[in-house]
């Protein structure tokens, strides 16, 4: 719910499957509901929140996978081409469990589950 719903059409338009919550869910509906949603209907959650990726290192899942942007400007006009080069590079940790941090200058991958020290 906190990224705009152009994001649906501009990943679309570049081949990829996406939805935004508000056409499909609760847009009261809680974290760890978005959470379940995705899993089962095997989703990425993308999302400009922390609390997607801490409920998944609180956790010991694996899935969904999480795409979270560190950026002041999240439209896709802004970050739209890293955004599509990190889900071509990484389709295949993402489809496994993945946790990728994308900010101004550069990405981050964490493959689930966050195994604890």
């Amino acid at each position: 719910m906190n990224l705009s719903p152009i994001w649906v059409r501009f990943l679309t338009e570049k081949g990829f499957d996406a939805v935004h919550w508000s056409q499909i869910g609760d847009p009261r509906a809680t974290d760890p509901t978005i959470m379940q949603w995705a899993r089962s209907n095997d989703h990425v959650v993308f999302t400009h929140d922390l609390g997607f990726s801490a409920l998944l290192a609180a956790g010991v899942q694996d899935s969904p996978s999480v795409i979270q942007v560190r950026s002041q400007d999240v439209m896709p006009e802004a970050i739209g081409t890293d955004v599509v080069d990190v889900l071509r590079q990484h389709a295949d940790q993402l489809h496994a469990g993945a946790i990728i941090t994308i900010d101004e200058m550069t990405s981050r991958l964490r493959i689930l589950p966050i195994q604890r020290q």
